[in-house]
């Protein structure tokens, strides 16, 4: 069974920094990809990271590239998010999810958490 729990969101002023830990479970292959996704009320869920847990490889959103770092802890099955300089549009619930292949479209995940709450204001 694949399990995936989200940590490390709260509030944080615009300008400000936050790392989001995703820690999983269960038996992963060559092409196991975790990403993170988020959303906003009223708004499509967003991709915004991914990672191979078997190579380095990474992908962004647009949104968040230059801003976003994703980085893994295979030995932990962790899974990062450092968000720096934050800005008020970054507000959301970030989710972490599990993948056998690599994809953006939210729909191909099958396995998620349960989200962390991320807020960006002064």
């Amino acid at each position: 069974q694949v399990q995936l729990v989200e940590s490390g969101g709260g509030l944080v002023q615009p300008g400000g920094s936050l790392r989001l830990t995703c820690v999983h479970s269960g038996r992963t292959d060559s092409v196991t990809v975790v990403a993170w996704f988020r959303q906003s009320p009223g708004k499509e869920r967003e991709f915004v990271a991914m990672i191979g847990l078997a190579n380095p490889r990474t992908f962004y959103g647009d949104s968040v590239k230059d801003r976003f770092t994703i980085s893994r802890d295979n030995a932990k099955k962790t899974v990062f998010l450092q968000m720096n300089s934050l800005k008020p549009e970054d507000t959301a619930t970030y989710y972490c999810a599990r993948n056998s292949y690599y994809s953006t479209a939210p729909s191909n995940f099958p396995y998620w958490g349960q989200g962390t709450q991320v807020t960006v204001s002064s």
